[in-house]
Parts: C-alpha cells; sequence; structure tokens
C-alpha cells in the first residue's frame, strides 16, 4: 500500500470526521468507512471498525471540551445511553434481514438533510427554556428517544450521532451546544462497544490506518470543539449545516464510487 496516498485518504477521511464530530456528534463511520473502501480498497467491515475506533478518543475529547464549557448533559446522556446500546442489539437483529445497500444510503441522505435543517430552521433554544422541562419527565423521554436512537442506529449501522442530534434538539427542545456536547459523550461508549465488537470478530486491524485515523480525526475534532464552544448560536448552526451538507454529499460521492 502505497503510505502517501494512506496519509492523504486517513488525513482528508479524519479531517471530515473530526469536523462532523466535533461540530455535530457525527459518527466517524459515515465519513471515514467510505474513504477507506474506495481508495484503499479495505474490507467494509474492518472499515468500519477503525472508524468506529477513531470515534472514541474524538467524541471522547469532544465531550471533555463541551463538558467543561457546561454544554453537556451527563445524567440525562447516560439514561440515554443504557437506552441505545441495548437497542442496538435488536436494530442489529432487524437489520440483518435487510440488504446492506439501503441501510448506508439512509444515513448519508440523513446526513444532507440535516445539514440543510440546520441552516434554513436553525436550533435557538436557549439553556433557560432547557431548564423548564422536569428532571422525571426529561428522564422518562431520554428513555423513549434513546430506545429509537437504538433501534435505528442498529438498524441502518450508523447515523447513530445524527439520530441523536436530530432528537435531542427537535424532541427534546435540547440548545444546540447541549445537544452537540451530550451526543458526544453517548458516542464515545457507542463507538467503543462497537470497534471492540468489530475487531474481535474480523481481527486486528491494519495498524498504520488504523492510527493515522484516530490521530487525524482527534486533531479535527478537538479544533472543532473548541471552536463551536465559542461560537454564537447562529454562527454554529450555520457553520453545523454547511459542513454537515458537504459531507452528505462527499460521502454520498464515494458511495457511488465504491
Amino acid at each position: 500500500m502505497n503510505i502517501l496516498l494512506t496519509i492523504a485518504v486517513t488525513f482528508f477521511a479524519g479531517m471530515g470526521a473530526g469536523l462532523g464530530t466535533g461540530f455535530a456528534g457525527m459518527s466517524a463511520a459515515a465519513v471515514i468507512s467510505p474513504m477507506l473502501i474506495t481508495f484503499l480498497k479495505m474490507d467494509p467491515y474492518m472499515a468500519v471498525g477503525i472508524a468506529l475506533s477513531s470515534d472514541v478518543l474524538a467524541s471522547a475529547v469532544s465531550a471533555y471540551i463541551y463538558g467543561k464549557n457546561k454544554n453537556l448533559d451527563i445524567k440525562n446522556g447516560i439514561i440515554m445511553m443504557i437506552s441505545v446500546l441495548t437497542f442496538t442489539v435488536v436494530g442489529s437483529y432487524i437489520a440483518s434481514l435487510l440488504p446492506a445497500a439501503t441501510m448506508g444510503s439512509f444515513s448519508v441522505f440523513m446526513t444532507f438533510l440535516l445539514g440543510i435543517k440546520f441552516i434554513v430552521r436553525p436550533v435557538m433554544t436557549t439553556k433557560e427554556a432547557m431548564q423548564g422541562v422536569s428532571a422525571k419527565k426529561r428522564a422518562i423521554q431520554s428513555v423513549v428517544c434513546g430506545i429509537m436512537i437504538g433501534l435505528i442506529c442498529g438498524f441502518v449501522g450508523a447515523g447513530g450521532g445524527m439520530m441523536m442530534l436530530l432528537i435531542l434538539t427537535s424532541v427534546l427542545g435540547y440548545e444546540l451546544k447541549t445537544a452537540v456536547g451530550t451526543s458526544v459523550f453517548i458516542m464515545a461508549f457507542t463507538a467503543f462497544t462497537g470497534a471492540v465488537s468489530h475487531f474481535m470478530i474480523v481481527g486486528a486491524p491494519d495498524w498504520t490506518v488504523f492510527i493515522l485515523c484516530v490521530v487525524f480525526t482527534l486533531i479535527w475534532a478537538r479544533i472543532a470543539a473548541r471552536f463551536a464552544n465559542k461560537a454564537t448560536p447562529e454562527t454554529l448552526n450555520r457553520a453545523t449545516g454547511v459542513i454537515l451538507v458537504i459531507l452528505g454529499i462527499v460521502v454520498l460521492g464515494f458511495s457511488m464510487l465504491s
């Protein structure tokens, strides 16, 4: 494998995944997997495992930065995470009965539409409005929405971060920064679970590609998270929307090439 090609592919894959993670809590699998498959001719299952591994540190660092800026709901995030992990298994079983092409295209299409949504109808909910919801109601909402996200995440094989962001902002009424912070917090655990299970089944990854993807995704996720926490709601909505639209188009293009 040409080392220069490997570095170039993993750099741009990591950049796209890191920006998506830091700005919108997007799963790295949606960007890294199609690039590794298309340009490095990697086995799809191995590519997803490397992408999920890249997600772990990138999401964890992003969550730390959002938490440091008080833009993270850990209590309800843990409740939702348990529901997501549990029902992802159920969704995976349903997915095993359907063609893979259908599942992948769903995630890419959703990324594109969600990007347009943030540009056209930005999330302008305030933290004060969020605090008006009772703790009991929020906990129940977190369980129900976690079940929905888990089923869909397991069903499509990716897109869990996008589903969480959409539901946290549109259904639970979270302010955008808190929604992204909570989303990446959950994604760190779900990605770790997915990565371990992938490598237990398929074996050790290509370590060069693995390390490069993890490092590049981590660097760009940290940059994006730091910028996002300092940005105004208007700027963050616009930046998040533009990045999601671009990533949606680019990933769709790679999917058509592969």
